[in-house]
């Protein structure tokens, strides 16, 4: 599970709180300390030590920093025996106030503890710094220049055909016709998930799942459709697990992370439920925002298809700066997000527009588009989801106007997030159901 960081990022560029990084290689542990708001860049302290230190995982440096000694002035100070780096922009500093994130533990450390065997570099980045580097111009155009950078891909007249993506199934491209017909119900539904063998297994296992709880035994595709799950239900888990199941999971993923089926259940689940709580003369439909939920991190699956050589330094990256918001650590990385390539994907693919708006501004709160409101129910969900480590990405305080614009209370937000944590089996049971259909 992941392991909840409270985020850093906008924290003043000039801010005197610092944090402390546990790296380490075959010859040992080194520590590095770099202001708090910046990005840790690995390739800057591996050309500068001339070795591969790593971040190490979560799970480690909650173990390794939650030692009783280092509650202690004396344990603080024994903590810099270890090789130190420091962030160049802060060497003048005589003391440091130093945060380690994964465990929150705060402590000043003195510069006389390490100047003897300190080294000073360029480590650290601001968001500012790595915005500044981005290329300019639409979704396309941006994956376009990332593609050409860090593969030896050449771009054809059609981005999709250079990425060598796979087409959707004859099946699905009908579910995506049926979404997007207003006027579909469930007498077209039915004749095409009968008509397709995987999909009426997959949606006869869903009917049987404990989260949805059916009175009795379901008999037949029927059953399951009209009595237990329902037009949108069907259509939009259909199209969902399809997204998700056209791409590998990639092999390897930031450690402690939160599986991808996990969270995507866990996202699409409380963005329904967060929906529903939305007044009705403003609320958005729950089946469009629960399809966005299941599909709000589709684009880390398109990262680790476009980029598979580089996926493997973004875990790094992302291990190394967890308080850091992910669009920042994937931009200093690979110069694109997981938002924009899912988003062009998604609308490539021909999903509602609805939904591909949504999947890509959840994180952009200055959003007013079309998908306004399903934008900002995936943001809420996704926020109160990581506080309870059942999503990845640093804690963030979801602003006040932004649920007043939605007219929730952060009371409505909580009993939602309650009740998705308490039907935790039965979401798992789903995953599995999803993973193994």
């Amino acid at each position: 599970m992941s392991i909840a960081v409270k985020s850093f990022y906008s924290a003043d560029s000039d801010t005197k709180e610092t944090r402390v990084v546990l790296l380490n290689d075959h010859e040992g542990k080194a520590l590095v300390i770099l202001p708090a708001n910046m990005l840790l860049n690995l390739v800057s302290i591996w050309k500068h030590s001339g070795r591969h230190l790593q971040p190490v995982r979560g799970r480690d440096a909650v173990k390794f920093f939650g030692q009783p000694a280092l509650q202690t002035n004396a344990g603080q100070k024994k903590l810099f025996q270890l090789p130190v780096y420091i962030e160049q922009s802060i060497a003048d500093y005589d003391k440091l106030g130093v945060v380690e994130p994964y465990t929150g533990l705060a402590f000043e450390a003195q510069k006389q503890w390490f100047q003897e065997h300190v080294s000073l570099c360029a480590l650290g980045m601001t968001t500012n710094a790595i915005n500044k580097q981005q290329p300019d111009g639409n979704d396309e155009q941006v994956i376009t220049r990332a593609v050409e950078r860090f593969t030896t891909l050449r771009i054809q007249q059609r981005l999709e055909d250079t990425l060598g993506l796979p087409p959707l199934p004859a099946s699905m491209k009908k579910l995506v016709e049926l979404r997007s017909d207003p006027a579909a119900g469930i007498d077209d539904l039915v004749p095409l998930v009968r008509g397709d063998a995987s999909l009426a297994a997959q949606v006869m296992s869903w009917a049987a799942s404990p989260y949805y709880a059916a009175p009795g035994d379901v008999h037949s595709v029927e059953d399951a459709v009209i009595r237990v799950l329902g037009f949108d239900l069907v259509v939009n888990l259909a199209l969902g697990v399809a997204m998700g199941k056209a791409l590998s999971l990639p092999e390897d993923m930031p450690r402690d992370a939160v599986p991808y089926w996990q969270q995507s259940v866990f996202t699409a689940a409380t963005a329904e439920l967060l929906c529903k709580k939305i007044p009705a003369e403003i609320r958005p439909k729950p089946g469009l925002v629960y399809l966005a939920g299941l599909l709000q991190n589709f684009g880390y699956l398109v990262l680790a298809h476009l980029f598979p050589p580089h996926f493997s330094l973004l875990s790094r990256y992302i291990e190394a700066n967890p308080h850091m918001a992910l669009e920042f650590v994937e931009k200093q990385v690979l110069n694109v997000t997981r938002e924009q390539v899912g988003g062009w994907l998604l609308d490539n693919w021909g999903l509602p527009e609805v939904v591909v708006e949504a999947v890509r501004h959840h994180n952009d709160l200055a959003y007013e588009g079309l998908a306004s409101h399903e934008a900002k129910v995936l943001h809420v969900a996704s926020r109160g989801l990581r506080a309870r480590e059942m999503a990845d990405g640093p804690i963030e305080l979801v602003p006040d106007r932004i649920l007043a614009e939605l007219q929730l209370t952060q009371a409505d937000v909580d009993a939602v997030l309650e009740d998705v944590q308490e039907s935790r089996v039965e979401l798992d049971s789903l995953v599995h159901t999803i993973m193994h259909a």
